[in-house]
């Protein structure tokens, strides 16, 4: 491809072609997108940026390959498995004790934990997820503290460098946080490493941890990026987990299992 030709390209035609050269390649590297579409390498990397946080690629080191499943956004999360969600988020809000410190996790079952908490006296609610904040902004007896990023549109959370230096000057007593996919050895699944490194820094700012995850998401990895859990944790999950998906997890020396 000419020198030419890719300077004639908009950022969307770009964008698209990267997209089917990823198809077809099966994996391609910032380097040859740069020499091929004749832009630089720092061009590419953001256009790889916002394939991935479209869902459209996942990132792999100094390049990209296809995601192995369109990320949803956070409006079509929202209508599934409503009723599981909800027993799981009532559950974890009876967990959370007068005047406690938690941080919850951007997502849907941790924004319905949100609504169960709005009437919690001398709460403090740490969160980089758009629902909570929605959910508590005008819940007064609710001290609310955000963790302001960038905002990963798709997922409707706050993420990044800023994110991460708030949280840092932060502890909680207890963490609740969401889950795409849930391995019992790799941990937590998701669609960007922005994401999973956020959500291992609040692991580590917490001294209780609760994966909220309905039973579509155990033994499930549908991208590549990973945050590996502690040796002690709570998995709350519904009734539609099967033995065979509980039972790695149960195996797990440190860990509890709830079904809810």
């Amino acid at each position: 491809m000419s020198t030419d030709t890719g300077q004639r390209m908009t950022a969307g035609q770009r964008r698209a072609l990267i997209e089917r050269l990823v198809a077809e390649r099966g994996a391609v590297q910032v380097e040859e997108l740069a020499d091929s579409l004749a832009v630089t390498q720092s061009t590419i990397r953001r256009d790889l940026s916002l394939l991935t946080e479209q869902g459209k690629l996942a990132r792999t080191y100094g390049g990209a390959m296809p995601a192995t499943t369109p990320e949803q956004s956070l409006g079509q999360r929202t209508t599934l498995a409503t009723a599981e969600k909800d027993r799981i988020a009532r559950w974890a809000a009876e967990q959370v004790g007068a005047a406690e410190t938690v941080i919850l996790d951007a997502g849907t079952t941790t924004g319905r934990l949100a609504h169960h908490l709005r009437d919690r006296a001398g709460l403090t609610v740490i969160t980089n997820g758009i629902t909570t904040l929605t959910e508590l902004a005008d819940a007064d007896a609710v001290r609310l503290i955000a963790l302001a990023g960038e905002v990963r549109h798709i997922s409707q959370g706050f993420v990044g460098p800023l994110a991460e230096l708030t949280l840092s000057r932060l502890t909680a007593d207890k963490a609740f946080l969401g889950a795409d996919g849930l391995d019992p050895r790799l941990g937590i699944c998701e669609a960007s490493l922005c994401q999973t490194r956020l959500k291992e820094q609040m692991m580590v700012q917490s001294r209780e941890l609760f994966v909220l995850a309905d039973s579509s998401k155990l033994g499930v990895a549908p991208f590549n990026a990973w945050a590996p859990l502690p040796p002690h944790w709570t998995l709350v999950t519904d009734l539609g987990a099967t033995e065979e998906a509980l039972a790695p997890f149960r195996a797990l020396s440190g860990v509890d299992v709830v079904v809810v």
